[in-house]
């Protein structure tokens, strides 16, 4: 059973509904050791006091706050909650919105909201009251040592906390040299490339995508485990496309994207076939190829 993070209520209006808060997300990155390079003796980071040259434990730690250089006022985990004890238990929803209101960058972590027992006739009638409005709420939460601008969302039986940045937080666009909007480009480029984005439409299936580069490095390092010999030789990545042969490449791209469809269509047809003759007792029949647009590039 995973772990809470942190038990509190969501309260709006006047109904309080006690959760838990799970988190949603698990990180999946590659974690290194740093070693001695002459003898692979694994470094440790020692905690050392600056002012006794004392090494110390965790349990010898404390937090601390600098309000002039050098000087710090101390602060212990009771200190924080007694800081506003409500907010430090409780999702406080302050309004309901649509979510399209919502710029998506504004979006930070996601967390499950699990009922306690007692609550969860009123976690169900949030949850399909919110599907059921197309609403999601906007809610104050503090989360360990901080508050934080939250978003509470339906998400299949599920409420998400969905925790957000605040909009100073976000750093504005206005000093990167980008086109502007204004700037009309040319037809026949716009519609080579509405024609390669058609090409590859397809349904999004977060389960068909994996970390390629996290794999490619565990596999090199078993094979290094295991004493085999290193593959030579440096993927060389694509130059960028100059504006003077950005025409040319569109209608690369989209001969390639045909060609792959095309293929994969045939092997389709292939599959089907066979499929379609083993359970007519060898009797085949053609398959058809999906339709699809022909439309040539000025």
């Amino acid at each position: 059973m995973a772990h809470a993070l942190w038990t509190g209520s969501i309260n709006f209006g006047l109904v309080t509904i006690p959760v838990k808060l799970y988190t949603a997300v698990r990180g999946n990155d590659l974690h290194f050791n740093l070693l001695h390079a002459k003898d692979n003796g694994r470094i440790n980071n020692v905690r050392v006091c600056s002012v006794c040259d004392k090494k110390l434990d965790w349990n010898e730690l404390i937090k601390g706050y600098e309000v002039q250089k050098g000087e710090y006022v101390t602060l212990t985990d009771e200190d924080f909650k007694s800081v506003n004890v409500e907010a430090t238990q409780s999702v406080d929803i302050v309004e309901f919105v649509d979510q399209e209101e919502i710029d998506p960058m504004l979006y930070d972590q996601p967390y499950y909201l699990e009922p306690e027992k007692k609550g969860r006739h009123a976690y169900a009638l949030l949850r399909d009251a919110l599907k059921k409005s197309g609403k999601i709420g906007i809610a104050r939460v503090v989360i360990r040592t901080r508050e934080h601008l939250a978003a509470v969302k339906p998400h299949r039986d599920a409420l998400v906390l969905e925790v957000m940045h605040y909009a100073d937080e976000i750093v504005a666009a206005d000093n990167l040299e980008l086109p502007p909007a204004s700037e009309k480009t040319p037809p026949n480029e716009m519609k080579a490339a509405l024609m390669l984005i058609d090409t590859m439409v397809d349904k999004f299936e977060a389960e068909t995508f994996r970390d390629k580069y996290k794999d490619d490095v565990l596999a090199m390092i078993d094979m290094k485990a295991k004493g085999k010999p290193m593959p030579k030789g440096k993927a060389k990545a694509p130059e960028a496309t100059n504006v003077v042969n950005l025409m040319d490449v569109l209608q690369r791209s989209l001969s390639e994207r045909r060609k792959q469809r095309t293929g994969s269509d045939a092997s389709s047809a292939r599959s089907n076939g066979e499929s379609r003759s083993h359970r007519s007792n060898g009797v085949g029949s053609s398959a058809g190829k999906r339709s699809r647009k022909k439309v040539a590039v000025a």
